[in-house]
């Protein structure tokens, strides 16, 4: 059997993989062009560190580190850009929920701005748990203990209660 070209076995990682990539993709950005620049960002960070992958971890773990390296730095940057430009923040413009959706669709609408309205960290955490990787595997991806992970998560967990708590009451 003929071994893999480094190219094939890059373009076979990336179609198994491909999910995690729009998923992050899709929580840093909210227009469609900006998504697509920024998977191809992150696609090719990853091709240029992927000869430098030593398999000591999963390559789903890397490539979660690389995505979310990626997605942050641009967050950053396009942060920095609209404070330049305008004198308020582009998401004030869609703050309104779409009428007529179930109480379901509305909580899942919210939970996902309260998402994007925590720092770079806590928000990457938030997407590493909801994609149910346990507490060793995300520790393994942004660097910290399972025991900072583990506390983040609770206390994050707790702020959006909280912030689910005071909206119902209205």
């Amino acid at each position: 059997m003929r071994a893999l070209s480094p190219e094939d076995e890059f373009i076979a990682v990336i179609d198994q993989h491909k999910g995690l990539i729009y998923k992050i993709a899709n929580s840093y950005k909210k227009d469609g062009d900006d998504r697509k620049d920024l998977v191809q960002e992150i696609i090719f960070q990853l091709w240029r560190s992927f000869h430098s992958f030593n398999r000591q971890s999963q390559v789903s773990t890397w490539m979660y580190r690389v995505a979310l390296n990626v997605s942050i730095s641009s967050y950053r940057k396009d942060k920095r850009e609209a404070a330049r430009r305008l004198p308020f923040s582009e998401n004030m413009l869609e703050f309104s929920a779409p009428e007529m959706q179930i109480e379901t669709e509305q909580n899942l609408w919210l939970l996902q701005q309260f998402i994007n309205e925590l720092n770079r960290l806590d928000k990457a955490l938030m997407l590493l748990y909801l994609e149910d990787k346990n507490g060793k595997e995300m520790a393994e991806i942004l660097g910290l203990s399972e025991t900072n992970v583990r506390t983040r998560i609770n206390r994050i967990k707790g702020k959006l209660k909280q912030r689910f708590s005071t909206i119902n009451t209205y």
